[in-house]
C-alpha cells in the first residue's frame, strides 16, 4: 500500500480549557503541558493547518476545519508527528487515535475527532 497519508499535532491556546467539552475528554490534564490537537490528513500537516486556522470550506459550502483549531489554534507541533509520516491511510486513521491516547497519558490536554 502507498504511503499517502500522515498524521499531525496542532497546539491549541490554553483558552481551550474553557470549553467544557474539551475538559470532559481531558480530566487528567496537567496544566504545564500544552493542549493539542491530533489530525490525520492526505495533504501535507502544514496544508492543514492553514485549512484549518482559515475556515476552508468545500465548493458545497462544508467546513474542512474543526472549530477548535480555527478558534484556539497556533501552530504545528512537528517533533510530536514528523517521525511517524508518512504512512497508509489506515495507519493513519488508527495511529490518529493512538497518538492522541499517547498524548493524554503524559497529561497533555487533547482534542481529536
Amino acid at each position: 500500500m502507498k504511503k499517502t497519508h500522515s498524521i499531525y499535532v496542532i497546539e491549541l491556546d490554553k483558552s481551550i480549557l474553557k470549553n467544557k467539552a474539551f475538559l470532559k475528554m481531558n480530566p487528567n490534564y496537567d496544566d504545564s503541558k500544552p493542549c493539542v490537537y491530533v489530525g490525520m490528513t492526505s495533504k501535507t500537516p502544514e496544508q492543514r493547518f492553514l485549512e484549518h486556522t482559515d475556515g476552508l470550506r468545500t465548493k458545497k459550502g462544508f467546513p474542512l476545519f474543526s472549530r477548535k483549531v480555527k478558534k484556539h489554534g497556533i501552530r504545528l507541533k512537528p517533533r510530536l508527528y514528523k517521525s511517524h509520516n508518512p504512512m497508509t491511510e489506515t495507519d493513519a486513521k488508527e495511529f490518529e487515535v493512538e497518538k492522541a491516547r499517547r498524548l493524554r497519558k503524559r497529561g497533555y490536554g487533547v482534542w481529536q475527532n
